[in-house]
């Protein structure tokens, strides 16, 4: 089967075209700037990358550009658009609603707007790809991956706040958790590693990148993570404050004069990493200036590993003891320093981490010692594919 990937934002939409037979990526690509003017970057395996600038008044004409780009003759990978079999969609919220991947239907696109309130940077979106993938393929069949989904075995002891019971029965207020393909594609990769069944061990995934989250996986099942309600919880990322006491809010508000609005803005987007190193919320720069002598980029990274370090000695805890770690993501792949910080001083907890292995970047490798009681791995996420992978278990 082919399967076309749909990853849609507010003004981005990233796509793969995977061969589920293989599991081969035969094209990719990016449109970026939609509905401002519109660009396309697009690659074919074997072929060269090439990016145009292309009017994208919207995601029906974006998923135009991406079809005809996946049928051109010369840059393309198929002929008839009969040969794309089906179409998965990254969701990024389904609430309560959705414990598992499902067949898109009227009924289901309703009850993914249902969950707009709790994701209104990202259902919408969502929404808006599907809608435009079935206005122009109408007969191929297409489901729902959630990011929440792989979250919703966590207990209720876990995900309840310590808010007044009403708020969670009247608005679902509770946590839910993100990149949740992400942290089930890797547990299961992990487990294999390990050479141990998912229902038989205990891992702790580490998704770190401009988004980063925790989760402590036991016996296959998510049973903690540290986004929430939104993902703007949990550890402080590329722009994100991650937890903070929520006092600070209107304490700010009080001193500079904004609204709730004005004072969300801060928290999603000119905190986390950028906000504390007044440099960036790359880590690629954040090294540079370390290196540099820059003091405020020492800092930012510190906070960041020293908050990964108590996450995952949390849920070490949570789970009475872990048997392996992985590191995935953009930071959590390729970068030995945070690996490095994140995992000093928890010798006591038998983890021993290997200096030499640990310099490996955006490979999979062990990069603990072989005396280490707990197995610390580097593992490649791979979102798509695991969103292929369910389209295809669906579909079948």
């Amino acid at each position: 089967m082919k399967v076309l990937v749909i990853n849609c934002g507010s003004s981005s939409l990233k796509y793969q075209l995977i061969d589920s037979d293989t599991e081969e990526v035969l094209a990719k690509g990016l449109c970026e700037r939609i509905t401002i003017d519109g660009r396309l970057t697009h690659s074919t395996t074997g072929k060269d990358k090439y990016t145009i600038d292309a009017d994208m008044p919207d995601h029906n004409a974006a998923v135009k550009y991406v079809l005809n780009a996946l049928l051109d003759k010369e840059t393309g990978v198929i002929s008839s658009l009969d040969e794309i079999d089906a179409v998965g969609h990254r969701i990024v919220h389904g609430g309560e609603k959705f414990a598992k991947s499902t067949m898109i239907t009227d009924e289901v696109m309703q009850a993914i707007e249902e969950c707009n309130d709790l994701a209104p940077l990202h259902n919408p979106a969502n929404l808006i790809g599907i809608r435009a993938c079935k206005s122009l393929m109408p007969d191929v069949p297409m489901v729902a991956v959630f990011d929440t989904a792989f979250h919703q075995t966590m207990p209720d002891k876990a995900y309840i706040y310590g808010l007044p019971y009403e708020y969670y029965v009247n608005y679902k207020i509770r946590k839910y958790g993100f990149h949740g393909t992400s942290h089930s594609f890797v547990s299961k990769r992990l487990a294999e590693l390990i050479g141990k069944k998912p229902e038989d061990c205990n891992v702790i995934v580490c998704h770190l990148g401009n988004g980063s989250s925790i989760t402590a996986v036991k016996g296959g099942k998510s049973v903690d993570t540290t986004m929430g309600l939104t993902p703007l919880a949990g550890l402080p990322m590329g722009t994100r404050t991650g937890d903070i006491d929520p006092a600070i809010i209107e304490f700010i508000a009080g001193k500079e004069d904004k609204t709730v609005e004005e004072i969300n803005q801060i928290l999603n987007k000119k905190s986390g990493m950028l906000g504390l190193s007044g440099v960036s919320s790359d880590f690629r720069d954040l090294d540079k200036g370390i290196s540099e002598g820059n003091d405020r980029c020492r800092l930012a990274v510190d906070v960041f590993a020293y908050h990964v370090k108590k996450f995952i000695g949390s849920y070490a805890a949570a789970m009475g003891g872990v048997d392996a770690i992985a590191f995935t993501a953009g930071v959590g792949e390729n970068n030995p320093y945070v690996r490095k910080l994140a995992t000093e001083g928890l010798e006591f907890m038998g983890i021993k981490l290997d200096e030499k292995a640990n310099e490996t970047r955006g490979e999979e490798m062990k990069i603990s010692t072989e005396d280490s009681k707990v197995s610390v791995w580097i593992v490649p996420t791979n979102e798509e594919l695991a969103i292929a992978r369910e389209t295809v278990a669906l579909v079948k």
